[in-house]
């Protein structure tokens, strides 16, 4: 990590995508797949992958199960969130972190200077470095407490 951690060094480069012609019933067997609670939706433009959506396990059981419309009907297109909310690879994570709470989002599909997908970051990666950043803060404290003791022996 360097001085400034970035969403690009934070975020999963490993992103299982959909496309907006994917069925319903794939989107959700993908999602089991790979234990995943969210697919970020693509377009093939220019040989990169261009973010144009976000489908997620909620999305489908608000706007289809308790809707009661049949799964198998749809296409991911005709469910997925399209008021996108994207993070760039160099925002910093105080930038990511104030995009989640204004946006009121936990998962962000991260691109690069083009728009292509380069990663998924979610709320539990922002919490894992914020806890290794407490706890090397703990750490700080104590060290503290026992430089101060050893010196007044």
């Amino acid at each position: 990590m360097g001085e400034r951690l970035t969403t690009g060094e934070i975020c999963t480069r490993n992103v299982t995508i959909a496309f907006r012609a994917t069925t319903l019933n794939g989107a959700a067997r993908l999602m089991r797949e790979n234990h995943v609670g969210s697919l970020v939706v693509v377009e093939e433009t220019g040989g990169m992958r261009i973010v144009v959506g976000v489908l997620t396990d909620r999305d489908i059981v608000t706007a289809v199960v308790a809707s009661d419309l049949v799964p198998s009907t749809l296409r991911v297109g005709d469910v997925m969130t399209t008021d996108l909310v994207t993070a760039r690879e160099d925002d910093s994570l105080i930038d990511l972190m104030g995009t989640m709470r204004r946006k009121g989002v936990r998962r962000i599909p991260v691109v690069g200077a083009q728009g292509e997908l380069v990663g998924v970051v979610a709320l539990d990666d922002v919490l894992d470095i914020l806890a290794q950043e407490l706890g090397l803060l703990v750490a700080a404290i104590d060290s503290e407490g026992k430089r101060e003791r050893q010196m007044r022996k």
